[in-house]
């Protein structure tokens, strides 16, 4: 399974939205630190998360997702 997941930083007003397999694994990866992008606004905790089956589909909505156009729907399901 592959889940696309958004982030809040409980210090702030910052998200994170990302794909992975694992996401109990990742969320400790960016609360540990060892994601450079996030480590400053630790810590972290998942808002919400979508599972798809197929990999190819899961990548292709992180990556609208992450758009720019698209923030705004990332932001709005939070």
């Amino acid at each position: 399974m592959n889940y696309v997941y958004f982030l809040q930083s409980l210090v702030g007003e910052h998200f994170c939205t990302g794909i992975t397999g694992d996401s109990d694994a990742r969320l400790a990866k960016h609360n540990a630190g060892a994601v450079t992008h996030t480590s400053k606004f630790r810590p972290w905790r998942i808002k919400s998360y979508d599972a798809l089956a197929d990999e190819g589909r899961a990548i292709a909505f992180e990556r609208y997702l992450k758009s720019g156009s698209r923030r705004a729907l990332a932001k709005a399901r939070l």
